[in-house]
């Protein structure tokens, strides 16, 4: 019995939407916390170090329990971040659009993959790889504590959004 339930928190909400101008994936890049302080120099060689994928509808990007290996950012299509849970059962937590990332948290640590990632459709990806940012980061030491406290301030974001939902969640359940 395969259910799949739907609830989207906001947790994985994309606090920061690119506008259409410019390289889409320069315009996206320079909005984002861990990027949008970088000197110009520095920032033009990370933009080489990013590689363009394309995922076609219903492919998987990663599965959960993958080695987390990158950062990744839409730049055209649709994105479902999706996890199995107890009896089969699917939780879907978020459905990304042009301009969202997601896997930040591989540039942190070494772990797996805590849910899957699926092209909804035809979809355009740019992915800058764990190795590569810690390269640049060895190259550019003031850069990278920008880029580290860039994705420390998405992290602790979506840490608050969460337990903000915990809460509503549990005042509700609470008062039945």
């Amino acid at each position: 019995m395969n259910k799949e339930l739907n609830f989207i928190s906001s947790f994985w909400a994309n606090l920061f939407k690119t506008p259409p101008n410019k390289s889409e994936l320069e315009e996206t890049l320079r909005i984002m916390p861990p990027f949008k302080d970088l000197s110009s120099k520095a920032f033009k060689n990370l933009l080489k170090l990013f590689h363009n994928r394309v995922y076609q509808a219903n492919e998987y990007i990663f599965y959960q329990n993958d080695p987390g290996i990158g950062l990744y950012v839409i730049i055209n299509g649709e994105v479902l971040i999706t996890m199995q849970v107890e009896n089969n059962g699917q939780l879907n937590l978020a459905h990304l659009r042009r301009g969202d990332f997601f896997g930040e948290l591989a540039l942190l640590d070494n772990d797996t993959r805590s849910a899957s990632a699926i092209a909804l459709k035809e979809s355009r990806i740019a992915v800058i790889f764990k190795p590569d940012l810690d390269e640049f980061i060895d190259s550019y030491p003031q850069e990278g504590v920008k880029i580290l406290r860039g994705i420390s301030q998405i992290i602790s974001r979506r840490l608050r959004n969460l337990n903000h939902d915990y809460l509503e969640l549990y005042n509700k359940f609470r008062n039945k």
